[in-house]
């Protein structure tokens, strides 16, 4: 019997080092943000805090606006997963049930442009907004964020899994486009709905590099970016512990929103997988 059981216990025991592996940097993230910068800079390190504080905490919430700064990234990273999952299942429904002409040129072109390196856009996209007056504001974060070809592609790889005999049947009992949409569609695409809410938020909250191009004014400044300007004691030198707290504060709303989808992530994943 305990031989048989052998190879469940040992894949049991690889799961559990590679949990520990995934865990080690939030638990480093955790111990370091109650850490004072002489205790997080020694060598060896303290892998356990001896003498924990609350000092990087009061740093962050008393010198800077953090509660504002949480505001601006909760508000872009909220926005802008609306407005992708309201237009790439708009358009994933067109690419997946209705008939067009030029139907696949088209999506073969949005498709190729997932190929472009994000870096090589950001020049264009700065001067776009720049043309806008959008620079140091939070709409000209957000904005560039909303045309995701990657929404549509998955959401048209889902949608293609649904039987086409439920858009006659509703069409039959007199349903628009748009009723059938939203009254059918919709309600059997929440999986595959809930997984580009996660993939669009995670995307958008830690969109760090355009974020610190577009923004100048600390007040309209986002977590992840406040908190690099937090960190700086000066030019050459950083500290580590109100750093480690503020990226703690920044991981947390983003493992939320995982464990509150987290049915939809797992069930659109093994939806895709077998129907796929």
């Amino acid at each position: 019997m305990l031989l048989r059981k052998m190879p469940l216990y040992a894949g049991n025991a690889i799961l559990g080092v590679f949990v520990l592996f995934f865990l080690w940097p939030f638990y480093w993230m955790l111990i370091g943000s109650v850490k004072n910068l002489k205790v997080a800079l020694q060598i060896p390190p303290e892998w356990f805090p001896l003498k924990p504080t609350w000092e990087n905490y009061t740093t962050l919430f008393q010198k800077f606006p953090v509660v504002h700064w949480l505001y601006n990234s909760l508000f872009i990273s909220v926005v802008a997963t609306l407005l992708v999952v309201v237009t790439s299942s708009m358009a994933a429904y067109a690419f997946s049930k209705i008939s067009f002409k030029g139907s696949k040129w088209l999506f073969a072109a949005m498709v190729a442009s997932m190929t472009i390196p994000h870096t090589v856009l950001l020049i264009p996209l700065f001067q776009m907004m720049n043309s806008l007056n959008l620079i140091n504001t939070l709409w000209g974060v957000l904005l560039p964020l909303v045309g995701w070809p990657f929404g549509v592609f998955l959401l048209k790889q889902f949608m293609q899994t649904l039987p086409g005999e439920l858009i006659e049947a509703a069409k039959i009992d007199g349903c628009s486009e748009w009723q059938t949409f939203v009254k059918v569609i919709l309600p059997l695409s929440k999986p595959g709905l809930g997984v580009l809410a996660i993939f669009t938020f995670v995307n958008s909250w830690n969109d760090f590099v355009w974020q610190m191009i577009v923004l100048k004014d600390m007040p309209n400044f986002t977590l992840p970016v406040g908190v690099k300007v937090a960190q700086k004691v000066s030019e050459l030198e950083i500290n580590y512990g109100v750093a480690m707290a503020g990226a703690l504060l920044a991981t947390l709303p983003v493992l939320a929103l995982f464990l509150y989808f987290q049915k939809y992530f797992t069930k659109g994943i093994t939806m895709g997988a077998l129907k796929g």
